[in-house]
């Protein structure tokens, strides 16, 4: 008897010690002075338990129900972020919150505004809960329009705006469960990173409003990526490959190749393009999105092809996807906006290896595929097992060589592709 009650009372030390260590590694934002009644700026508050959770060996960063406003802050090694349900991390619209610095943006590393939330060599970082990120995008939209009206040629650069959020230089990273809603600019931008899970996150912009490049995930010169159960209503591309660009392109050591990418079990509901390669891009190779819903006018098959870029994007598979809205099935084209040859003669892109199998449902259009005149070469795209109710069934092929169709199916009736 005496030895069994040694035991439980062992057992009940071990778990109270075990209690201990795992709670002190949780700490919550509102125990640090943080204040979240949406118009208290806690930038130092947040930024300062973030430096001394690190210093201490790291902690989760717990934000209850509330509305916390906050600037720019940097995630630092050891440290994760958890919101609870009803939490808004939601950013200042005021740009002096977030000092420019240089970073990441459309494939080189200018001064720049950094991201709401920031991350650079942090390894095993987990963001998770039920809580938003709230970029609180509305007045960076109106800025952006403005310059737009006043100067059509006015580029992202020209007008800042704030990342909802930036993650580089690292590995093994898990999202989950959170939405990003309402970006200044992109809303979940990875760079350079290995090993990466998205899964169950929502990406949303306000309906009724344009919310210039509002792409949900930028997945940058990264490798290994997993996009699982996520659900897009954003108003440009859900999720975007890039790398760098401009005739040197290639020789960029600082752009490697975006390769082994898995998007599945997704919902589109709105935005330019359900998975797009550009408008940076290098090398993109063996991409798989399947087993998804496309509910939203979006074309489904989307390849930027730039006139200034080497390119090469292949083994790219869509697959076991269904359609119900207008968008168009290809619109791999040209992407002429914002070029610079940079006094070189235009270089040579290469795609290849592009598959559409198993889709069905209802769609606008079979869409098009060209690729710039004298660049670029476009080869073996293979269609099969189609069936779908479409608008238009034209599909308007410039310059391709080995294109397949193997029981395609359109309005009811094999589809014979015409010259």
């Amino acid at each position: 008897m005496k030895a069994l009650t040694y035991f439980i009372s062992l057992i009940g030390t071990i778990l109270l010690f075990t209690f201990t260590i795992l709670a002190a590694k949780t700490v919550d934002v509102t125990k640090v002075g943080a204040i979240g009644d949406g118009t208290t700026l806690n930038t130092v508050k947040i930024q300062n338990a973030i430096d001394d959770c690190s210093a201490k060996g790291g902690c989760t960063l717990l934000f209850p129900k509330g509305v916390f406003l906050t600037g720019a802050i940097f995630i630092k090694k050891g440290v994760n972020l958890h919101l609870a349900e009803g939490a808004v991390v939601k950013g200042s619209t005021d740009r002096k919150d977030y000092p420019k610095m240089k970073t990441r943006i459309e494939g080189h590393f200018p001064e720049w505004l950094p991201a709401l939330i920031n991350a650079d060599k942090t390894d095993s970082l987990r963001i998770t809960g039920k809580g938003t990120f709230d970029g609180n995008g509305v007045p960076f939209w109106a800025d952006f329009w403005a310059r737009r009206k006043e100067n059509p040629k006015t580029t992202n650069l020209d007008v800042e705006r704030p990342r909802l959020m930036f993650i580089q230089n690292s590995k093994n990273i898990k999202i989950s469960g959170v939405t990003f809603k309402d970006s200044g600019f992109w809303n979940l931008h990875i760079y350079n990173c290995h090993k990466v899970l998205v899964e169950n996150a929502r990406f949303e912009v306000q309906d009724g409003l344009r919310a210039p490049s509002s792409d949900a995930i930028d997945i940058d010169s990264s490798q290994d990526v997993t996009v699982r159960r996520c659900n897009f209503r954003i108003d440009d591309d859900a999720v975007c490959l890039k790398g760098t660009k401009g005739p040197f392109a290639m020789d960029d050591k600082l752009s490697p190749p975006v390769e082994n990418i898995r998007v599945t079990d997704c919902t589109f509901e709105r935005g330019h393009g359900v998975l797009t390669l550009g408008s940076e891009g290098t090398i993109i190779r063996n991409v798989i999105i399947e087993n998804s819903k496309v509910t939203g006018p979006i074309p489904l098959v989307r390849l930027k092809l730039r006139l200034d870029t080497p390119q090469l994007y292949e083994n790219i598979h869509y697959r076991n996807i269904t359609l119900d809205s207008t968008g168009a099935i290809f619109e791999i084209r040209p992407w002429k906006q914002f070029f610079d040859l940079k006094g070189q003669p235009p270089p040579n892109s290469v795609v290849r290896n592009i598959t559409i199998s198993n889709i069905k449902g209802t769609f606008g259009s079979f869409g098009e595929i060209q690729g710039n005149a004298g660049q670029t070469t476009i080869s073996n795209i293979k269609v099969e097992n189609v069936d779908v109710q479409i608008k238009n069934d034209k599909l308007t092929t410039v310059g391709v060589t080995n294109l397949t169709m193997k029981k395609v199916k359109v309005n009811g009736k094999p589809f014979v592709l015409k010259p």
